[in-house]
């Protein structure tokens, strides 16, 4: 079934026409506008408001509330059009929809309110104690220049030796991404680096210039910045992880929870799977 959205009238969106009222100038249950009794509040248009692109949300309410008001009139329309009338294959695409948007309200839910200072504090500590508990490993800070032909390469060694600045060259040269910020590839542990490269990071010491040398990606040259053994890396590195750990065990308990405490059925055996003349729908009537 093709699924069909009027989209928000881009001539209206650009010249920023306003509404008869905005969300700053009406409580969420105000009604601004009725389709054969059932009422539009402004809630229902703030809460439109959430499913637009992201670019569209950034603009100003006043620029948006007709546009959304005017959605909402031909939405209610439409939806009253064929109200009675869905056959039992749409009647069970709206109960699945409503079960997804209930399930994954339950669900956000708990996520939010499962993440606390305390929560994420007493994650880390976990963390750091597992972290600490492990073999200390090396970690590698280094740059490089990397350029398409070893003659390239071997020319910008060339003025390396010479005293020419490794950051300096690497901004003027290197094809990479890291050439902004002088070749700078920052900290990186044992596997981190295709092989060629860990194996010639691993035999410098901080201060040499190797190569060039050839990798699948180009030809580098390196120099070693720094080196240090590996330590739990401070919360703020760590925090995002923390937090999606934190919601997805919150989640699942939340699952296990309400399944064990609902009384199910299940028949798995009253399903016939589906052959070329049957489907696993309802039928349209």
């Amino acid at each position: 079934m093709t699924s069909f959205s009027r989209a928000l009238p881009a001539v209206a969106l650009m010249l920023g026409l306003a509404g008869p009222a905005t969300a700053q100038d009406t409580s969420p249950e105000t009604v601004i506008a009725t389709v054969n009794g059932v009422e539009i509040t402004v809630g229902h248009v703030l809460q439109a408001r959430t499913s637009l692109p992201e670019q569209f949300q950034q603009m100003p309410m006043d620029s948006l509330f007709e546009p959304l008001t005017n959605q909402l009139i031909d939405q209610t329309a439409l939806m009253q059009s064929v109200d009675g009338t869905l056959t039992a294959a749409e009647e069970v695409a709206l109960e699945n929809g409503r079960r997804d948007f209930m399930a994954n309200t339950a669900l956000t839910r708990i996520a939010d309110a499962a993440v606390t200072d305390e929560a994420v504090n007493d994650a880390y500590t976990a963390f750091v104690t597992e972290f600490d508990g492990r073999e200390p490993t090396p970690e590698f800070n280094a740059s490089h220049i990397i350029v398409e032909t070893e003659e390239e390469a071997q020319a910008l060694r060339t003025q390396l030796d010479e005293g020419a600045e490794f950051a300096e060259l690497a901004r003027e040269n290197s094809t990479d991404g890291a050439a902004a910020n002088g070749g700078s590839l920052g900290w990186f542990g044992l596997g981190a680096m295709v092989p060629e490269f860990e194996q010639a990071v691993t035999a410098m010491e901080v201060g040499d210039i190797a190569g060039p040398l050839q990798t699948q990606f180009g030809w580098h040259l390196v120099i070693l910045n720094d080196t240090r053994m590996s330590t739990a890396p401070e919360l703020e590195e760590v925090r995002e992880q923390l937090v999606q750990t934190i919601q997805r065990e919150a989640v699942e308990a939340e699952i296990a929870r309400v399944t064990e405490g609902a009384e199910i059925t299940r028949d798995l055996d009253a399903f016939t799977p589906a052959t070329p003349e049957t489907t696993d729908t309802p039928q349209q009537e």
